[in-house]
């Protein structure tokens, strides 16, 4: 059954699909903290089932950063953005890729962690500067 005629078709974009306009680099950042953490504290545990639990959460925060980041990349910045930072892409496909299975979501490397919120830090940096304008 087509309800197309009942209700007009209206385009929106925000991260929790409504046009509230909230964006944040600061989510992506806080999993990624606590990524890092999990990490720490997982190497300094000699308990395997302590283990097992950090790498589940250390996944599943993995994958929190890349949902965050994505939301930023897809949409908040916009063309003139892509523009006026012509790296801007290339980062956020190089932070997402740090939290994945390459990166922080498939190793214990405290460095991977690092260089993730390093990224972030650096997406963060751009998106305050768009704000300013």
């Amino acid at each position: 059954m087509n309800l197309s005629f009942i209700a007009a078709t209206v385009e929106v974009s925000a991260h929790c699909d409504l046009p509230c306009g909230v964006y944040d680099p600061a989510q992506a950042r806080i999993e990624a903290q606590s990524v890092k953490a999990t990490i720490e504290k997982a190497i300094a545990s000699d308990d395997p089932d302590f283990k097992v639990r950090a790498m589940i959460i250390k996944e599943q925060r993995s994958h929190l950063v890349k949902e965050h980041l994505w939301v930023l990349w897809t949409d908040y910045f916009k063309a003139p953005h892509f523009e006026k930072y012509p790296n801007l892409h290339t980062l956020f496909n190089e932070a997402t890729k740090a939290a994945g299975a390459a990166g922080t979501k498939g190793s214990w490397d405290l460095a991977k962690a690092d260089e993730l919120l390093a990224m972030i830090d650096e997406i963060a940096e751009i998106f305050w500067e768009t704000k300013k304008a």
